[in-house]
C-alpha cells in the first residue's frame, strides 16, 4: 500500500543513501515500488511502525522527482539526484576516493576538488530533508560513508536532534585518512553526531586517532569533546564498536526448509557429486580477495594436493559497478584465471571451477551455503562480511567449515572459523586442506559454537544496542525511544 502524502514528523529518521524499496516507472507514468531486501530495515520496520518511523534516501533513479509516500507504515521521503551527482557524488567521490582509501588503499583512490564539492551538496539535500521530517528533539540515525557530512549538518539546523552515525565500512588508519585533502571537513562532518557507530574497535580506535591528530578536539578514552561556541555548554560524542548482523533466525529457518535442503542435493547432484564443495559468494570488488582465493585453489590442483575430481570451486561474482574501470579490470583477470585452471584441470563436462558472474535470491544462496562443505571469505579489507554469517545461519545441520580473513570484520566474532591472512597464498592453501579434511566432531563443535555468536547477536540486536547506546549518549533517557520496551509498556497501560 503506497500512499502519497506529507506526513506528520516523525520520532525517528533513518538517512540513507537508498531507500529500502526499488522503484519502477511504467510506460505510462505510472510510479511501483517494491520492498528491497535487506537487514536494515528488517531491523528498524517494526520500530518505524509501531512509533514512528521516516526514512529519507534516493529512489535509486536519476532525475527523478518524487513526492513523500507511505509504504507499510514508513514514511519515506525521496531525495532526488541527477545523473550528473550519481556520477560525481555516488561513483565518484563515494565509490572511487572513499571506498577505496578506507578499504587501505588496495586501489589509488582519486582526489577531485570537483567531486567533493559535489558530495558537500548532495549531503547538505540530504540534511534539509532530515531536517523537514524530523519532530523536535527525535532520533535521527545516519547510515554509512555516502553522508558523513550530514550529522554536523543536521546538528547546525536542528540542535534539538539526537543524531547517531553508523559506518558500514573500515575506517582508516590515521595514517592512510591523512592523505584526504578534505580530512577535516569529514571528521567535524561526523563529529556532529552523539554517538558514532563502526564494525571493529579497531575502526573506532583509527578514528579517534585521526581526531586527535587532525583536529583541535580532546579526546579521552571513547570520547571527543566538543567546546565550539555553537555546542555551548558543550557536548561530548562516543565513537565505539557495534558489529552488524543479519536477520540469522529467518535465514536459519529459510535454509531449514525441505525444498531447500532438497535444493542444496540437486546442487551437488548437478556438480558431479564432488568429495568437496568449495564456495565463494562475493559482489566483483577489488577488497574481497577473490583473485588470491582462486590462485591459491589453482595451485593445489597443479601441486596435487587436491586430488583429480576431488573438489570442486563454485565462485558466485555478481556484479558490481560495472562502468568504473577497475572493475571491468578485475573482471577480466578474474575470468582469465578462472579459464586458465579449467583449461589445465577440467574434465569434458566437469570444470573444477565453476564461475557465476550473477545475483542469486535469498533461496537459491540457502541452498548453495546448505550444500558447501567449505565456504571462503578471503576479503583483504571488509568492513564485517555478512557471507560468513550467513553460513554459519545456514548450518542447523551442524556441518561445514568457514575458512574467514582476519581482515574481515567478522573475524572479531567468529573466531571458530578457520582465519587466514589473504596476501598468504602458501598459508591459505595450508588452511584450504585443513578445512577440507577436517574430522566431523571438529566440524561440528567449530559450527555449534559459530552459530551461537550469530543467532544471539543478530540485526535486531545491533539496532538495539546502537540506539540504546544512542539514548544514553544523546540524553534520550529522559524520553524513550519509539518503539522501544518502556514506550510500548507506556502505550499498552
Amino acid at each position: 500500500m503506497h500512499d502519497s502524502q506529507e506526513g506528520p514528523a516523525q520520532e525517528f529518521v533513518v538517512v540513507a543513501n537508498r531507500l529500502p524499496v526499488d522503484v519502477s516507472v511504467d510506460e505510462d507514468g505510472t510510479i511501483s515500488w517494491i520492498r528491497a531486501p535487506g537487514g536494515l530495515v528488517t531491523a528498524l520496520a517494526p520500530m518505524m511502525r509501531s512509533g514512528g518511523g521516516a526514512w529519507v534516501g534516493w529512489s535509486g533513479s536519476a532525475d527523478l522527482e518524487l513526492d513523500p509516500f507511505t509504504d507499510d507504515g514508513i514514511a519515506m521521503t525521496p531525495v532526488p539526484l541527477s545523473a550528473a551527482e550519481i556520477e560525481e557524488f555516488y561513483e565518484g567521490f563515494s565509490n572511487a576516493t572513499l571506498w577505496p582509501l578506507y578499504h587501505d588503499v588496495i586501489v589509488d583512490p582519486e582526489y577531485h576538488r570537483e567531486w567533493w564539492s559535489v558530495y558537500r551538496t548532495v549531503n547538505e539535500r540530504f540534511a534539509a530533508a532530515a531536517a523537514a521530517v524530523a519532530a523536535p528533539g527525535a532520533t535521527v540515525w545516519v547510515q554509512d560513508y555516502q553522508l558523513q557530512l550530514v550529522p554536523a549538518l543536521l546538528r547546525s539546523a536542528r540542535p534539538d536532534l539526537h543524531i547517531g552515525f553508523f559506518l558500514h565500512i573500515p575506517f582508516p588508519p590515521m595514517e592512510l585518512f591523512g592523505q584526504l585533502p578534505w580530512r577535516h571537513q569529514v571528521l567535524e562532518g561526523l563529529l556532529g553526531s552523539d554517538l558514532i557507530g563502526f564494525q571493529r574497535s579497531g575502526d573506532a580506535a583509527n578514528f579517534l586517532r585521526s581526531v586527535r591528530r587532525f583536529t583541535a578536539h580532546p579526546v579521552r578514552g571513547q570520547n571527543v569533546s566538543i567546546t565550539t561556541p555553537f555546542a555551548n555548554p558543550g557536548r561530548t560524542i562516543r565513537a565505539g564498536a557495534f558489529p552488524i548482523s543479519l536477520d540469522s533466525k529467518a535465514f536459519n529457518q529459510l535454509a531449514n526448509r525441505p525444498e531447500t535442503i532438497e535444493r542444496a542435493r540437486q546442487i551437488r547432484r548437478d556438480l558431479g557429486d564432488p568429495q568437496v564443495l568449495l564456495l565463494g559468494v562475493d559482489r566483483l570488488d577489488y577488497t574481497k580477495g577473490i583473485r588470491h582465493r582462486i590462485k591459491a585453489f589453482g595451485e593445489m590442483l597443479a601441486e596435487g594436493a587436491i586430488g583429480n575430481g576431488e573438489a570442486v570451486l563454485v565462485q558466485v561474482a555478481s556484479p558490481s559497478r560495472e562502468q568504473v574501470a577497475e572493475y571491468v579490470q578485475l573482471r577480466s583477470e578474474v575470468e582469465e584465471m578462472v579459464g586458465r585452471i579449467n583449461g589445465d584441470h577440467a574434465e569434458i563436462g566437469r570444470p573444477v571451477i565453476h564461475y557465476l558472474h550473477h545475483s542469486y535470491p535469498a533461496e537459491e544462496m540457502a541452498a548453495m551455503f546448505r550444500a558447501a562443505d567449505v565456504v571462503l571469505v578471503t576479503a583483504l579489507r571488509d568492513g564485517m562480511n555478512l557471507v560468513a554469517k550467513e553460513y554459519v545461519a545456514a548450518r542447523s545441520d551442524l556441518d561445514g567449515v568457514l575458512v574467514l580473513s582476519e581482515f574481515a570484520g567478522a573475524a572479531d566474532e567468529l573466531t571458530s572459523a578457520l582465519q587466514v591472512n589473504p596476501h598468504d597464498i602458501e598459508g591459505m592453501k595450508t588452511t584450504i586442506l585443513s578445512a577440507m579434511r577436517m574430522p566431523r566432531e571438529q566440524r561440528r563443535r567449530r559450527m555449534r559454537a559459530l552459530r551461537r555468536r550469530v543467532l544471539t547477536n543478530d540485526v535486531a540486536h545491533w539496532a538495539r544496542s546502537f540506539l540504546t547506546a544512542l539514548a544514553h549518549q544523546g540524553g534520550l533517557n529522559q524520553a524513550p525511544l519509539p518503539g522501544s520496551r518502556t514506550d510500548v509498556e507506556a502505550r499498552d497501560d
